[in-house]
């Protein structure tokens, strides 16, 4: 089974903003509620548009919203090779 290698704080987000809900955040952003489901639970890794539209919804810094984690962190980053 494949793996994502992005994960997400939007459900903790959503309840930190008046436990907002997966419909409203999808109206805000401009998708449907089965989208931003997917997202948070890894099935789907938004666009990179998408992610900074959600991470705007929050009032927060993409990095707070989203982070990228390789399957193999023993491979050093490409700038290192």
């Amino acid at each position: 089974m494949e793996t994502n290698e992005l994960k997400n704080n939007i459900r903790r987000l959503r309840f930190e903003k008046g436990e907002m809900t997966q419909q409203r955040l999808a109206d805000l952003v401009g998708v449907t509620r089965q989208t931003i489901i997917a997202i948070e639970q890894g099935k789907y890794s938004p666009s990179l548009l998408l992610a900074f539209q959600i991470a705007h919804a929050f009032s927060a810094p993409i990095e707070a919203v989203f982070q990228y984690e390789p399957e193999n962190p023993a491979l050093p980053p490409l700038s290192l090779i």
